[in-house]
This record gives C-alpha cells, sequence and structure tokens, in this order.
C-alpha cells in the first residue's frame, strides 16, 4: 500500500516552469510520485526570468502594465498545471491542486485580497486551483471568506503555532459556512528556515542541529490537527536542505506523517524517490516539542523572536522578488 492510501500523505511539487509541465512534471504525476504543485512569486520570478519559454508571449504582451503581463504569464501556466492534474482532482478531491499566490504587496488590505482572490479564482476557472493567503491578521480574515465563498485556500507564510493555528480555525469557519462541501485548504508550515537560521548557534551551545525547523513544524502540526477536520491538512514548505550534510531528502523522511502534505524543491523529490524513507516518520508528541522550546529558552533562545523574523524576511522576500520580475517585463 502507498503511502497516499496507508496514511493520506502525498508530495507535491515546489516549482513551476512552462518547459518543466509539459515534460518532467508529466513524468513525476505518472509515477504517482507528486500529487500537486504550488507556485509563489519567488518561484515565477526564477522561472520568467531565466526560461526562453515566456520570451515570445511577452513580446506579445508589452502594451499591457506590468501587473497585466505577470497575469498573463502566471494564468497560462497555472491553466495549464490544472489542466493536466485535473485527472486526479477528479479521482480525489484533495490531490490535483495547482496553487497560486495574491499579490504579496495587498497582504494587509481585507478588501482587496478577498476581492484579487475571487477574480484570480474566477479568472482562472479551475476547481482545483487553491488561492495562497499569507497568514497575516488580515490573512485570516481573506482565508474564512474564500472559503466560505467554496474557494480552496492555502494558507502560508507560517512559522509559529499560534498562525497555524488561528489558520486552521479560520478555514474550519469558513467550511463550515460554505455550500460547497468538496473544498480543500493546506496550513504551509514553513521548516528548513528555522535550522539555516539557528544551527550555528545552536552547535556554539551543543544543541542538536536540524532538528529545531522539524520540532516547531510538528507542533504546528498539532494545532492544526485540533480543528478534526479531514480537509485541513498540514502542508510542510520549505523542505529544501540548507546544510549539505544533511540528505537532500531529510526535510521529507523526517516529517511523513498522516494526513499531511510535502511541498519540495524537485533536487528534494528527486532524491526521495532515489533513496528516502517510504514509511510514515515517528510524529513527537506535543509534549516533546514543549521540552525542546524548554530547552531552548534555558539557553537563551527566543522563539517567538525568531518566528517573527522569519514572518518578516518571508513577506519581504517574496514582495522583492514580486518586484524584481515585476521590473523584467517591461524591457
Amino acid at each position: 500500500m502507498s503511502l497516499r492510501e496507508d496514511i493520506n500523505f502525498c508530495l507535491w511539487c515546489d516549482f513551476i516552469e512552462r518547459d518543466f509541465l509539459e515534460k518532467d512534471f508529466l513524468a513525476l504525476i505518472d509515477s504517482k510520485t507528486i500529487y500537486g504543485a504550488t507556485s509563489n512569486p519567488a518561484i515565477f520570478e526564477s522561472a520568467i526570468s531565466s526560461s526562453p519559454a515566456y520570451k515570445q508571449q511577452i513580446n506579445i504582451l508589452q502594451e499591457n502594465d506590468k501587473k497585466k503581463i505577470y497575469e498573463e504569464l502566471a494564468f497560462t501556466d497555472i491553466k495549464r498545471a490544472a489542466d493536466i492534474l485535473k485527472p486526479l482532482y477528479e479521482k480525489n478531491s484533495a490531490d490535483g491542486f495547482i496553487s497560486i499566490e495574491l499579490d504579496p504587496e495587498i497582504c494587509d488590505d481585507v478588501k482587496a485580497s478577498i476581492t484579487e482572490g475571487k477574480r484570480i479564482h474566477s479568472g482562472l476557472g479551475a476547481q482545483n486551483v487553491m488561492i495562497k493567503v499569507p497568514a497575516t491578521n488580515a490573512g485570516y480574515e481573506v482565508m474564512k471568506e474564500l472559503s466560505t465563498s467554496g474557494i480552496s485556500v492555502n494558507a502560508t507564510l507560517i512559522f509559529s503555532p499560534l498562525q497555524a493555528k488561528l489558520c486552521a480555525q479560520a478555514l474550519n469557519e469558513g467550511m463550515h459556512l460554505s455550500k460547497n462541501k468538496d473544498i480543500q485548504a493546506v496550513v504551509s508550515v514553513f521548516v528548513s528556515r528555522f535550522d539555516g537560521l539557528c544551527d550555528n548557534d545552536f552547535l556554539a551551545k551543543n544543541l542538536p542541529k536540524s532538528k529545531l525547523g522539524i520540532m516547531n513544524a510538528t507542533k504546528c502540526y498539532h494545532e492544526v490537527n485540533k480543528e478534526k477536520n479531514q480537509n485541513i491538512r498540514t502542508l510542510f514548505a520549505s523542505t529544501g536542505i540548507k546544510d549539505m550534510t544533511l540528505e537532500k531528502s531529510y526535510y521529507i523522511d523526517k516529517l511523513i506523517y498522516p494526513n499531511s502534505v510535502n511541498t519540495a524543491p524537485l533536487q528534494a523529490i528527486k532524491a526521495w524517490q532515489d533513496n528516502g524513507s517510504k514509511e510514515g516518520a515517528k510524529v513527537p508528541s506535543e509534549n516533546e516539542c514543549d521540552e525542546f522550546f524548554g530547552l531552548m529558552k534555558k539557553n537563551d533562545f527566543d522563539l517567538e523572536g525568531i518566528h517573527r523574523k522569519l514572518l518578516d524576511d518571508g513577506l519581504n522576500g517574496f514582495k522583492t522578488s514580486f518586484s524584481k520580475l515585476l521590473a523584467k517585463l517591461n524591457r
């Protein structure tokens, strides 16, 4: 029995690019390696900047404003990915999703975000599209409203258990109000950035490296599960390694949890295909997580401060990627 069938775990691909969709993406789906995909401003900035596949469409669209050009390019890719993934979605409404993120510049504007989320979802015209909403104070309201409107949501940029809890609550409330009972949601908890930020300091105090990201993500996972809604899953994101001494599939292998998703970069997926664990991982209890956080506190680590820094860095990073992308579209 596969992990998908056994414990309701699956991989999504954290990458989208036009040529890739027509080649390796199809192979990963056919081999039952991945069951969905995600995008974000950084992914699109990289793809559109480096791939010649977009050049002709950009030239055709030059008379439009930059955001219009971006949306035409992104919508083309998202629609194609949704079409490729549609058979998975039709077989199981928890599978076959592709995500697209709201404009990061409006992340603190509830009304504008709701309007844009509904417009994008309507414009794409596919039920297996998730709208990505950052987990900010404004974002919780947006998640609830979009879910109430029957739109599947990917709550993103989650670093703290409190964020995970508030996302799951907002999504659960929206789903209960919605007439569409097939909608899904994922709560995207970022993992490896914790270890990239803290490992050197941990080693200096004889604390175990490459563990904080796992324990923090696990605590978030427990918070999501408290809503007892099978249509809301924890999605483990940012699962590419930062420490080159780790196995490339490290953050997949350690987080193969029941009713969860791992959205991983291509290198991690290929490493997992070749040598990664194909069995469920032991889920640390909440008490084990809290004991680890207590050890951090004894060693003068401010976990809430780490959460705030990583969230600020994540929001600013997506805004920067989006600005760079738009700057390259009128030349």
